[in-house]
C-alpha cells in the first residue's frame, strides 16, 4: 500500500508500533508452530517481536513498521500487521485512523509463510 502523506504514514507507524511493542490496541495471532513452542521460547519470541527496531527501506518500504523478521534459538520468525475494518471483513478504509481500523498482527515461523 502506498501512503499519500508523511503525516498519514507517521500515524500508521505509531499505531503499528503500539501494537507491536505492547500487544494491545489490536489482535495478535500466533500460528500453530508458534503456539507449539514451550512457554520459555514463546516468551523469548514475543520479547524479540516487541523489541524489534531494525526497520530499513528494504524491509519497511512504506515506513509503516508493519513487517519484520526476528530470530530466536536459531529459528526465524516473521510478524506482519494487517488493517481491517472494524468487523474484520474488509480492508480498513483508512489505516491511519484507529476509530475505523482493526489491526491484526500475525506471528509465524518462517516456513509457515
Amino acid at each position: 500500500m502506498s501512503i499519500s502523506s508523511p503525516s498519514q504514514q507517521e500515524r500508521i507507524r505509531r499505531l503499528n508500533d503500539t501494537l507491536r511493542t505492547t500487544f494491545i490496541s489490536g489482535r495478535v495471532l500466533l500460528t500453530a508452530c508458534v503456539r507449539a513452542l514451550d512457554d520459555n521460547q514463546r516468551a523469548m519470541l514475543l520479547q524479540a517481536v516487541s523489541g524489534f527496531a531494525a526497520f530499513t527501506p528494504s524491509n519497511d518500504p512504506y515506513g509503516e513498521h508493519d513487517f519484520g523478521r526476528v530470530e530466536v534459538a536459531g529459528c526465524g520468525y516473521f510478524f506482519k500487521i494487517d488493517y481491517y475494518d472494524l468487523d474484520y471483513r474488509y480492508e480498513s478504509p483508512d489505516p491511519a485512523d484507529a476509530t475505523v481500523t482493526a489491526r491484526v498482527m500475525t506471528i509465524m515461523r518462517e516456513d509457515e509463510y
